[in-house]
């Protein structure tokens, strides 16, 4: 194997010297998970500037078997662009081009490391929306997204990431770059290779770049907030939701002891006694948006302390809001585990209150909220990152979510992916047949093992 030395010197040949950080700065090792205790080490950073530059840093790696740790924007939490143990970290940053842009088409094809906002922002200039809508905006990059399969609240209705990706270019070992799909809305010619290097988090190859459909933009969006007594009412109006045929475009909730930590800052405040918020939206032209918001609050008043509709500036104000909730919760005590299962939706209820019973069996204080539409909770224990005993603690708790997940009919990650701190928790969810089948797939993309290695993985000793 290669030495530090020799991987600084032979990339920034390849590559260029200021492309290659010789002593890696610690934001390339570590992500949202730091908090966690989860920090790596890396020999080398590589800032490759196009597909060929990833290709060529690939391919040097794989001849000297240097691990290869491909980086979005780090705002994963699941410790999946965290070096484990050496190598390369290959941040995709510099891959920001738009390479084209149809708009009458409804479609552009975009490098891996620009961010989403980014791109949200110009496809609304043309008065077009790519929807889906992960946390941390302005920090993700399209790689990431594609690389874990993101989500966001908008998801209930449009669908994940990867429900937008027609086509993918990508580097697989040993350096090869391979394109699957393109700017057509359908392709079912071979295996779906497209599908399973989206969500693979970079274990099976790198995305360089990627075609994305997208769609008008609608032209309201109108959000309606509903609090209830407690988690059974407030699941009883998520139900009604459903069984009415109301097709909101998200559909969210927040449990009690989130809304104690992050309802002080609620546009207009919480009213008393509150102890679960459900908050949906429509969308649609002008009338559609408004006949949909007046069904919903139909629907929701039913058994409800307070019904809010907000409009005008007020409605960003309350998305602003609802995407602080994770801070806020998070800054109660200097830090948090959570993590994002999913149930059956009509599980939901029973998740919510697990949850906290999990926390007081562990002497944490738990909270969830989350993608009510998509069953996806975001459970969460609040910690001290100093306190190692509570930590871990935190992690038994964590461990019990994702049997409480999986006994439910539900699985282990909605949207954060399994990255390192979930590795072997496939063995919960899946028959020993399809985990073979799993890393059968990895050995046939990667047979040296040296592509993200140890995360994503069916075993906790990945090697196996």
């Amino acid at each position: 194997m290669a030495t530090a030395r020799s991987v600084v010197r032979d990339l920034a040949s390849a590559l260029g010297a200021g492309a290659v950080l010789a002593e890696p700065p610690a934001e390339y090792l570590a992500d949202q998970t730091e908090g966690r205790g989860l920090t790596g080490r890396a020999d080398a950073v590589a800032l490759p500037g196009s597909t060929a530059e990833v290709a060529a840093a690939v391919a040097w790696c794989y001849d000297h078997d240097v691990p290869i740790v491909p980086r979005g924007g780090g705002t994963g939490f699941a410790g999946g662009a965290v070096p484990i143990d050496g190598g390369v970290v290959l941040s995709l940053e510099r891959l920001i081009h738009v390479r084209s842009f149809e708009p009458l088409l409804w479609r552009i094809e975009v490098e891996a490391g620009l961010r989403t906002a980014e791109l949200r922002r110009i496809v609304r200039e043309s008065g077009l929306l790519f929807p889906p809508d992960p946390g941390a905006a302005e920090q993700s990059q399209i790689g990431g997204n594609i690389a874990t399969n993101a989500g966001g609240a908008h998801a209930f209705k449009y669908g994940v990431t990867g429900a937008w990706v027609t086509g993918l270019e990508a580097v697989i070992p040993p350096g090869d770059v391979v394109a699957v799909g393109g700017p057509i809305r359908k392709d079912v010619a071979g295996y779906d290779l497209k599908s399973l290097l989206v969500g693979s988090e970079g274990t099976l190859g790198i995305v360089t770049a990627a075609w994305l459909r997208l769609l008008p933009a609608p032209e309201a969006a109108l959000p309606v907030g509903a609090f209830y007594a407690d988690s059974a009412a407030g699941c009883d109006a998520l139900e009604r939701v459903l069984g009415n045929g109301l097709t909101v475009a998200a559909l969210e909730f927040l449990d009690a002891a989130t809304l104690e930590l992050a309802g002080s800052a609620f546009p207009g405040g919480v009213p008393r006694g509150a102890g679960f918020l459900v908050l949906a939206e429509a969308d649609g032209t002008v009338g559609e948006a408004a006949l949909l918001r007046d069904e919903l609050i139909d629907v929701l008043s039913e058994d409800a302390l307070d019904v809010v509709s907000p409009e005008g500036p007020a409605v960003a104000e309350l998305w602003r809001w609802r995407d602080g909730v994770s801070i806020a919760v998070g800054t109660a005590r200097g830090g948090k585990v959570s993590e994002d299962i999913v149930v059956p939706f009509d599980r939901l209820g029973e998740a919510v209150d697990e949850t906290v019973a999990i926390g007081r069996r562990h002497d944490l204080v738990a909270c969830s909220w989350g993608h009510a539409g998509d069953g996806n909770l975001h459970s969460t224990f609040l910690v001290s990152p100093q306190d190692e005993d509570e930590l871990a603690r935190a992690d038994v708790a964590a461990g019990e979510l994702f049997a409480l997940a999986v006994r439910l009919g539900g699985s282990i990650s909605g949207e954060h992916g399994v990255g390192w701190l979930k590795r072997g928790q496939l063995e919960r969810q899946w028959s020993p047949r399809a985990l073979q089948l799993h890393s059968e797939i990895k050995r046939v993309f990667d047979p040296k093992g040296l592509l993200n290695p140890g995360k994503k993985f069916a075993y906790p000793d990945w090697r196996r």
